[in-house]
């Protein structure tokens, strides 16, 4: 299982777990065509809301989209996506998009800093989108974003593509979204010990060897989405071996359970739906608490 002393921070990919560097090194991918992101083909496109193409931003992240491309919809929840390359990030980029930049993000590389502003770019307009208001979440003392007091939203990015899913709180108190790059069906077979707990190895032994490669991503990306709904709720940090993924269906639904107690309320035992899209070259998932 995953050492305990590694740092696990869902929101950075920079300060991710042992397992989560290794897996975001080994997964090189191709470099794909700037693509409007499909949706996945188990929707019918009539209960799809409109996909609204929204303007143009910087050359490095051209365009946003706010759609849905998740199985189960989440009423009063918007999500914005947009494809970015760091090779097109230029000077004043920033400057020019209006989005801060924290001395943290001016110290790293082109593709951090083209990372931060598309993640940042969607999460300014979900809450456009929302509500109207203005507003780039900072980085918090804790790396995760902040939000105002009466909003939850996350923000994640793979290879070329980032996501932000916002909410009022009296609707969803916490959400997470975290995408990731597939992985190769080679490399989830290697990566599985360190991702899967003892009852999750046994599943995968006993289904579909060509599932394996999705069921390892799945595995590794919906709990970072568990981890980036509950922590902003429970202040606590928790760890790959600390939740099973109990079931999942091809239709996208997937669920949860927690192994350790980190409230009250959040304890061991306690189970959670979430839900996932097979996006191209990449998963998204997401695991919403209600208000």
């Amino acid at each position: 299982g995953m050492r305990r002393g590694a740092t696990h921070d869902s929101y950075d990919h920079s300060a991710r777990s042992s397992v989560g560097m290794h897996v975001s090194t080994l997964c090189v991918v191709k470099r794909t065509q700037m693509l409007p992101v499909p949706f996945p083909p188990t929707h019918s496109p009539g209960k799809m809301p409109p996909m609204t193409r929204l303007s143009d931003l910087s050359i490095c992240c051209p365009e946003l989209i706010r759609h849905w491309p998740l199985p189960q919809a989440l009423p009063g929840a918007m999500l914005v996506s947009g494809r970015f390359d760091p090779l097109k990030l230029v000077d004043g980029d920033f400057q020019r998009c209006a989005v801060q930049m924290p001395a943290s993000i001016q110290r790293s590389v082109a593709k951090r800093q083209a990372e931060f502003l598309a993640g940042r770019l969607c999460a300014r307009e979900a809450m456009r989108q929302l509500d109207g208001r203005l507003h780039v979440p900072a980085v918090g003392e804790d790396r995760a974003p902040v939000w105002p007091a009466d909003v939850c939203g996350s923000i994640t990015h793979s290879t070329g593509w980032a996501a932000a899913v916002v909410a009022n709180k009296r609707q969803w108190r916490g959400l997470g979204l975290d995408t990731e790059n597939l992985l190769s069906h080679e490399r989830a077979s290697r990566l599985a010990g360190e991702i899967l707990t003892a009852a999750e190895l046994a599943d995968m032994a006993a289904g579909p060897q060509d599932q394996i490669a999705l069921r390892v991503t799945l595995t590794f990306s919906i709990k970072e989405a568990l981890f980036k709904a509950l922590y902003p709720i429970v202040q606590k940090r928790f760890y790959f071996e600390d939740a099973q993924l109990l079931e999942w269906s091809a239709d996208g639904n997937a669920r949860l359970r927690l192994l350790i107690d980190l409230s009250s309320e959040w304890h061991a035992d306690k189970e959670l739906d979430g839900q996932f899209s097979v996006l191209g070259d990449h998963l998204l998932s997401l695991v919403a608490v209600e208000g």
